[in-house]
C-alpha cells in the first residue's frame, strides 16, 4: 500500500453497506484522513477499527494535505474517507488529490455507497442520460438563476441540498420550473425510514410541509418534456 492514497467509500446511512475490500483497506491503513473526528470515530468504532486520524475539511485542507503527503512519503499507508458515502463527491479532498499526483502518489478509489445511483435507479425515470447539477446555491437570487438555467435543459436532473433546505428548494422548483413538473425525492436512502416521494413538484412540496420532512435527500427532476 506504500505511496498510495486510497479513497474509501463508506455507508451513507446503513452500516451494512460497506465492502469487504473497504474494510480490508481501513484495517491495513496506518492513518485515516476524515472530515470530522466525531463522525469518523463513530463509523470506525462500529467496525472495531482504531487508527491514527487526521481531519481534513474545507477549513483546514491546505494545511492538513501537506501533513498527509509527508506521512505517505515517509512510508505510511493512508485512506481517505468522508463523513459518509464516496470521498470527493461534494466533499473536500480535491487539493489533497492534486498534491498526491504532483508527488507521484497513486490514487486508488475503493468503490461503494453513494446517494446518486440509488436515487436514480429508484426514481423510475429514464436514466440512460442524466445531468448531475449537485448543490444549488444557498443564496436565494443565485439559486433562482440556477433553476431558470436548468429549466431549459431537456434532461433528467439531479439536485442535492442540505436537510434543512428541502422545503425551500421544493418551493423554488414549483416557482421556477413549474408546479406540474414531475419529480422524485429520494429520502433517507438506505435507512429504515427510506422513502421515495413521487409526484408533481407541488404535490411533493405539500407532503414535505405537512410531514415537516427533515433528513438527507436527493431530488430527481424529469425535465425531458
Amino acid at each position: 500500500m506504500n505511496k498510495k492514497l486510497y479513497l474509501v467509500a463508506t455507508p451513507i446511512g446503513n452500516y451494512d453497506d460497506i465492502t469487504i475490500r473497504a474494510l480490508n483497506v481501513l484495517n491495513s491503513a496506518d492513518l485515516i484522513i476524515c472530515e470530522e473526528y466525531k463522525e469518523a470515530k463513530r463509523l470506525l468504532s462500529h467496525y472495531k477499527i482504531e487508527k491514527e486520524l487526521i481531519s481534513l475539511n474545507e477549513h483546514n485542507e491546505n494545511e492538513s494535505a501537506g501533513e498527509v503527503i509527508l506521512k505517505i512519503k515517509s512510508g505510511k499507508n493512508a485512506a481517505l474517507i468522508s463523513d459518509c458515502g464516496t470521498p470527493l463527491f461534494s466533499d473536500p479532498g480535491h487539493y489533497l488529490i492534486q498534491l498526491c499526483l504532483s508527488n507521484n502518489i497513486d490514487i486508488v478509489p475503493i468503490p461503494g455507497a453513494n446517494s446518486l445511483l440509488p436515487a436514480l435507479t429508484g426514481s423510475g425515470f429514464p436514466i440512460e442520460n442524466f445531468f448531475y447539477y449537485g448543490w444549488l446555491s444557498p443564496k436565494k437570487e443565485r439559486r433562482r438563476r440556477e433553476l431558470l438555467k436548468l429549466k431549459n435543459l431537456k434532461e433528467v436532473i439531479v439536485i442535492l441540498d442540505t436537510p434543512y433546505r428541502l422545503k425551500t428548494v421544493l418551493a423554488d422548483i414549483v416557482k421556477y420550473l413549474g408546479a406540474k413538473k414531475n419529480i422524485v425525492v429520494a429520502f433517507q436512502l438506505t435507512m429504515e425510514n427510506e422513502k421515495f416521494f413521487r409526484g408533481t413538484a407541488k404535490e411533493i412540496l405539500e407532503i414535505a410541509v405537512k410531514k415537516n420532512l427533515k433528513g438527507e435527500y436527493v431530488i430527481i427532476i424529469n425535465n425531458l418534456g
